[in-house]
């Protein structure tokens, strides 16, 4: 992980690798933004027309790299775009701070040391860009031989260290948000770890080990349930997911408690280690990267883990609903019955549709504790990505009011999401002439139609939400911003930004 530091030092005087500076978009041109303004000094004033002479604009995501002026320690300034300037006597926001430390952090990777000199206005500007190095920095490289040898990297390790220039080191705001930034960070990076790890390694009951591990660092009570207890309890869903595979499903259930709250949330992952689609196959071109369809679990982990290193105060459950969905002699047909934990019985009518029945027994079993919210994330219908894109994932809900307080979590910490709909005239597509409901409805729609079926498994009384994050789970293309290619972590920053609103009293 890169280390980060506050520092109250001049830009010019510090022994780094390279200077980072933020380059606004202006209605002339490019604009130095605060933050820069002794390395601007150094040009004599001119480091915009410089910029510009290079081709620089400002813009998002854009990089510059130009020498450090005489005088300068660090022989490298980095110019990364932060995008529009802001209006007088405003601020650039979060994510564009989050965005920009992102990609700077990447273009450095194979560096020692980095001085951020971005506009830094509060502490929450500081937790912004700390947060934006530490997920920027990231790599998966714990399967490539070179990964053993630091020579053979060839300079390829991440960013080792950043030092937040204008950040106090004794200011305890300041402490706080960079503390919040890398324990959010590392537990995000902790999901992407899990995410991009084959299937080969992380199956149901290696995901629980870690799970086990993990809780015992923190101080987190976890109950792992094996496929015999799976049975004896009758949660047929996730048995009846995990049937074809010789890796036996589990159930997860990781307990943080706060000496003092008197509220409680659950969250619930959809954790399916590997989605072959079960007799259902999947054709080829759709099962290369369903190692990523445990998304919402590792999600739901990393939440729990940081809301333990935050001691927030506020009890959180993490269900992980942990399972293999393969073809074999075994397996679950089409046409098969399931009797779920909650009683009902299930028709499943798509084995591909199988994320929907290990949640649905999963909601069950955390609606008995009776929590004042249920929220669950899982990569869960392609219906959703049609809708939504690559990038932003859907919130459904059997409150409105928590809807957009679900949403507007999101948005606060970075998550693009939308609201979406319940729409009731989609419910009588899953009736069954056999069973109480089946796992598949109409196919316009298939997304609402997902939450509608898990709407049917959540506790009476019980206020839900669901997101759908198979858009922006896994990132199949180049990485933009914080974002590397492959495992996001998407949901972790909206699960813990839920439990801090929460434990302060600012939710439900």
């Amino acid at each position: 992980m890169t280390a980060l530091t506050l520092s109250t030092a001049a830009a010019p005087g510090l022994r780094a690798d390279a200077i980072v500076i933020g380059v606004a978009k202006g209605p002339k041109g490019p604009v130095v933004a605060p933050g820069a303004e002794a390395v601007d000094q150094a040009y004599d004033g001119r480091l915009a027309g410089v910029l510009e002479t290079l081709g620089a604009s400002g813009a998002e995501g854009e990089v510059t790299k130009l020498p450090a002026p005489a005088g300068f320690k660090a022989p490298l300034v980095l110019a990364v775009g932060l995008g529009a300037e802001p209006e007088k006597d405003a601020s650039f926001d979060a994510e564009a701070l989050r965005r920009a430390s992102g990609v700077a952090a990447r273009t450095l990777t194979g560096s020692k040391k980095a001085a951020f000199a971005l506009p830094l206005t509060d502490a929450g500007d500081i937790g912004a860009v700390a947060e934006g190095v530490v997920l920027g920095a990231y790599s998966f490289d714990a399967y490539k031989e070179s990964a053993k040898d630091a020579k053979a990297r060839n300079g390829k390790a991440p960013l080792a260290e950043a030092a937040l220039l204008g950040g106090k080191p004794r200011d305890a705001a300041h402490k706080a948000a960079l503390a919040r930034a890398v324990a959010v960070g590392e537990e995000l990076n902790r999901a992407r770890d899990l995410i991009n790890m084959p299937p080969n390694d992380l199956d149901p009951d290696a995901f629980a080990a870690l799970a086990q591990t993990a809780a015992k660092e923190h101080g987190i009570k976890v109950q792992v349930l094996d496929e015999k207890a799976l049975a004896k309890g009758g949660y047929g869903g996730i048995l009846g997911v995990g049937s074809g595979s010789s890796s036996a499903p589990r159930l997860v259930k990781l307990s943080y408690t706060s000496g003092t709250a008197d509220k409680h949330l659950a969250f619930v992952g959809k954790g399916i280690t590997y989605d072959s689609g079960g007799i259902s196959l999947k054709p080829a071109g759709h099962n290369e990267t369903m190692k990523c369809d445990m998304s919402g679990a590792a999600a739901v982990f990393a939440a729990v883990v940081a809301a333990a290193r935050l001691g927030l105060d506020v009890n959180v459950t993490g269900w992980l609903a942990l399972a293999e969905n393969m073809p074999s002699g075994s397996a679950t047909r089409p046409g098969d019955v399931l009797r779920m934990y909650s009683g009902k019985t299930v028709e499943v009518l798509n084995t591909d549709a199988e994320g929907r029945l290990v949640l649905a027994d999963a909601l069950w079993a955390a609606s008995q504790e009776k929590p004042d919210a249920i929220v669950d994330v899982a990569t869960l219908t392609g219906a959703m990505m049609l809708a939504l894109g690559s990038r932003t994932f859907g919130v459904m809900a059997n409150d409105e009011a928590f809807r957009t307080a679900v949403f507007e979590a999101a948005e606060e910490v970075g998550e693009p999401a939308w609201p979406m709909p319940l729409p009731e005239h989609l419910r009588k597509g899953m009736d069954s002439s056999v069973a109480d409901i089946a796992n598949m409805g109409e196919r316009m729609g298939g997304g609402l139609v997902a939450g509608l079926f898990l709407r049917e498994f959540v506790g009476e009384g019980i206020t839900w939400a669901h997101l759908d994050i198979a858009g922006p789970a896994f990132n199949e293309g180049g990485p933009f911003g914080y974002t590397p290619k492959g495992g996001t972590g998407t949901a972790v920053r909206t699960l813990v930004r839920l439990a801090e609103l929460t434990a302060a009293g600012e939710l439900g």
